[in-house]
């Protein structure tokens, strides 16, 4: 037998099912505390804690002195699950790499065939940032996570978007590792040069070219960070 709901579960629970119900959309206002509470019969400090809970989860916006709005799906919850899983070995980084590998080859695929020019000009400056960067870390990992978003985002699929951003918190570890462990010039150019010829890919709409570049990314990836 499951154990009983708590009233905060229960609270919570409500909140999502009158979202649903009132099919509210991103940025529609909700009810206040009271109206919850008063609807559960619950004091208005359970329904403060399901609101920051909702909140955490980024379900819902709340802010001092303004009434909860419905939240945008936001990929940071699922980035936080993923560090911590990575982080107590319930997971490892190859597994993660290996599915970043599955996705970024479809976003990739969608990104030749449906990008904007706005999209494909910032995916190739991404791509000619980190070969100005000079070897400056910090830069070379900021272009790179950008240069993966924006693919992601030109695929003109939001939860590709967002599953990709769940990556930046690792990405944030994993690009200056590997970039450590190239050693030569010719081993770091080689990294750079296949961002470059991702991101021609897409602007020349060649997805089965930008498919084969990413592709060979992660080959020359995975083998550093892993």
């Amino acid at each position: 037998m499951l154990p009983p709901e708590s009233l905060v579960n229960q609270a919570m629970r409500m909140v999502r099912e009158h979202i649903t119900a009132n099919k509210l959309k991103v940025g529609d206002v909700l009810p206040g505390e009271q109206y919850f509470a008063n609807a559960l019969g619950a004091s208005r400090a359970v329904m403060r804690e399901a609101f920051g809970a909702l909140a955490a989860l980024r379900l819902i916006d709340v802010g001092n002195g303004r009434r909860p709005r419905v939240a945008a799906i936001d990929g940071s919850v699922l980035a936080t699950s993923l560090q911590h899983a990575v982080s107590t070995e319930q997971i490892t980084v190859r597994q993660v790499w290996d599915v970043r590998r599955t996705l970024e080859l479809r976003t990739v695929e969608l990104a030749a065939l449906n990008r904007a020019p706005s999209q494909a000009y910032r995916i190739l400056r991404h791509a000619e940032a980190m070969l100005s960067a000079n070897g400056d870390l910090s830069v070379i990992t900021e272009q790179d996570i950008g240069f993966h978003q924006t693919i992601a985002e030109a695929s003109g699929n939001v939860l590709f978007q967002q599953i990709v951003r769940s990556f930046e918190i690792l990405m944030h570890v994993a690009v200056p590792t590997a970039w450590k462990t190239r050693v030569t010039d010719a081993q770091k150019q080689a990294m750079l040069d296949h961002h470059l010829a991702v991101a021609t890919a897409i602007a020349a709409g060649d997805a089965g070219a930008a498919q084969a570049a990413m592709n060979s990314h992660f080959d020359l990836s995975i083998q550093r960070v892993i």
